[in-house]
């Protein structure tokens, strides 16, 4: 049940290593129609720079928006800071670090502690290092469209890493809109709406009064994503918007497979002849081809048997531990959906669209990017960070080139795409 990691990594690094420089576009840069003088990132992790796990200060450095304004530079963008943690609280909020393999060649990690806590809020809750402004990166991890509209999600009690960047006169009373549209500037990035749907994905499509683990409606999300585009380009300011990705696509729900778990089932005697039974909206039944596990179901793993835990009709694998087919064609439709309303804004508003979506479903069965092999496997696959959601540096460089080839295409500007083979993917142990 478990795969010879090591055997791919070692291949994955040779591939790496003798990968050929990039052909990269060579023009004179060029600005077009568009003004990167004050560029600004609007978004979630992804746009922070959120990486195994954790926001930490190596991961900032490399997210994708910075990366993006070290090359607008070129075509007169300006200053671009980001709430960076200091070299002395380096650690951020804590990430997981390879720690090396087990004897079957599993990977094994543990987490690094944080070094950026200033103290806990009344729940318990840490909170981080101050960072107010002036920056220009502001993703913060977490955030979702809806709650992006919500003044309490800037509080001490809700989102840490938004409460952060705000000055404490504006604590619990600014909502993320409003933080980002008071932000002066000619040129954005938009990467909302992932969090939306990935939060209800990874809690199993399962009931719960958690704000962050629920479905954004249609409805809703057109009326948010236009409130803020209109807020955004108030002043006619050009931008791109991208795509929400399928979420089925990243490591966190393609690693662990059914496969892999009946095989470590039939491995064992005592097991051989079960099956894993699962929780549904409509009722307890065996699980079947096309039911999701995510990373973090190796915790249940360990539980089989307990109680009948796993193969009792009693005592089935809960609904919040899987994403079943059933729930998985829910939320593709749903993210088709909305897809669709971030294309309409796009074109009324006559902006640029970065179609992640569409590029990484490219990515998933294995993909040579200017001579770098990406995919979506577990970190073999060399895009995506230690939690299977969040990008490497590579992942952030691609993604970055993903948004550049957008611009270029919108407002016939010549911005120079990235030289990816520059970065690297999940950081091995010494």
């Amino acid at each position: 049940m478990k795969k010879n990691f090591k055997l791919y990594i070692g291949l994955a690094a040779l591939a790496l290593a003798t990968s050929c420089k990039p052909s990269l576009d060579e023009f004179e840069p060029a600005k077009g129609s568009a003004d990167f003088s004050q560029f600004i990132a609007v978004g979630n992790s992804l746009t922070s720079g959120y990486a195994d796990n954790g926001l930490y200060l190596a991961g900032q450095r490399v997210a994708f928006p910075n990366l993006m304004a070290e090359q607008f530079k070129t075509v007169g963008g300006g200053a671009f800071t980001s709430p960076f943690f200091s070299d002395a609280e380096a650690n951020g909020s804590g990430y997981l670090r390879l720690k090396g393999f087990d004897e079957n060649g599993s990977p094994e990690t543990e987490f690094v502690p944080a070094q950026a806590e200033r103290g806990k809020n009344a729940l318990g809750k840490p909170l981080y290092t101050k960072h107010t402004d002036p920056i220009q990166n502001l993703g913060v991890p977490g955030m979702r469209l809806d709650l992006a509209f919500a003044e309490i999600f800037g509080s001490q009690f809700g989102n840490p890493y938004f409460e952060r960047l705000l000055p404490e006169n504006q604590v619990g009373k600014t909502t993320y809109m409003q933080y980002a549209v008071s932000h002066e500037h000619t040129f954005f990035s938009f990467w909302l709406g992932n969090n939306d749907v990935l939060g209800y994905s990874m809690n199993g499509a399962a009931a719960t009064d958690d704000p962050t683990k629920t479905m954004i409606s249609v409805a809703q999300f057109t009326q948010l994503y236009n409130a803020f585009i209109n807020g955004l380009t108030a002043k006619q300011q050009k931008g791109v918007v991208a795509t929400i990705p399928d979420v089925t696509v990243v490591p966190f729900f393609n690693t662990v497979t059914l496969q892999m778990i009946n095989a470590g089932l039939a491995a064992n005697p005592a097991t051989a002849n079960l099956k894993l039974l699962i929780k549904t909206k409509t009722g307890v039944r065996p699980a079947e081809e096309g039911d999701l596990f995510g990373l973090t179901f190796r915790a249940n793993i360990a539980r089989f048997g307990q109680n009948g835990y796993g193969f009792s009709p009693l005592n089935p694998i809960e609904d919040s531990a899987v994403l079943d087919k059933a729930e998985v064609a829910e939320v593709l439709q749903r993210i088709k959906e909305l897809n669709a309303v971030i294309k309409q804004v796009a074109d009324s508003k006559d902006l640029a669209l970065a179609d992640v979506n569409a590029f990484l479903n490219k990515v998933k069965a294995g993909y040579n990017y200017n001579g770098v092999h990406i995919s979506a496997a577990f970190i073999t696959g060399n895009a995506f960070s230690l939690d299977g959601i969040h990008l490497t540096p590579i992942g952030n460089a691609v993604v970055a080139n993903v948004f550049i080839d957008a611009i270029n295409a919108k407002y016939n500007s010549k911005v120079p795409k990235i030289d990816v083979s520059k970065y690297g993917g999940v950081s091995f142990p010494n």
